[in-house]
């Protein structure tokens, strides 16, 4: 399953995706992660939660992004939930390519069981039609 949290830059995007995995934390029973471009939000998440910083790897494209969540995919077979914040910036998404991550992210969900939870800074008008089907808030 692939959610979006849709809006536009200083919507307050991350501050509701820091409460949801916060939240999610207190009835999992699997491993959550979560990806950020920067350790900034450290000490703000549930010490449960593994936080990587994916500007320390050397991602450059949406391909090898995808390519990196299979690799963490790959390695925890504990893991339930992974949330992406910044989602276009650390997946290095050009125009065009948010209909292929999202696809890839579906299928990698269904095959692993794995649920994806996006933040995506666009408003829902300027998402592709696949993406408004998985928006769970819009601010």
């Amino acid at each position: 399953m692939v959610e979006i949290i849709a809006g536009e830059k200083g919507k307050g995007k991350t501050k509701y995706l820091l409460d949801k995995v916060n939240d999610s934390v207190k009835s999992a029973s699997g491993n959550i992660v979560y990806l950020d471009k920067s350790q900034k939000h450290m000490y703000e998440l549930n010490n449960k939660v593994r936080l990587i910083n994916v500007t320390d790897f050397p991602v450059a494209n949406c391909d090898e992004f995808l390519g990196f969540i299979c690799g963490i995919v790959s390695q925890d077979n504990d893991l339930q939930e992974m949330y992406l914040d910044s989602f276009l910036t650390i997946a290095g998404i050009e125009e065009g390519q948010l209909n292929h991550a999202i696809e890839k992210l579906d299928i990698i969900s269904e095959k692993y069981n794995v649920k994806f939870v996006l933040s995506v800074s666009r408003n829902e008008a300027d998402l592709p039609e696949c993406a408004k089907a998985k928006i769970i808030v819009s601010l």
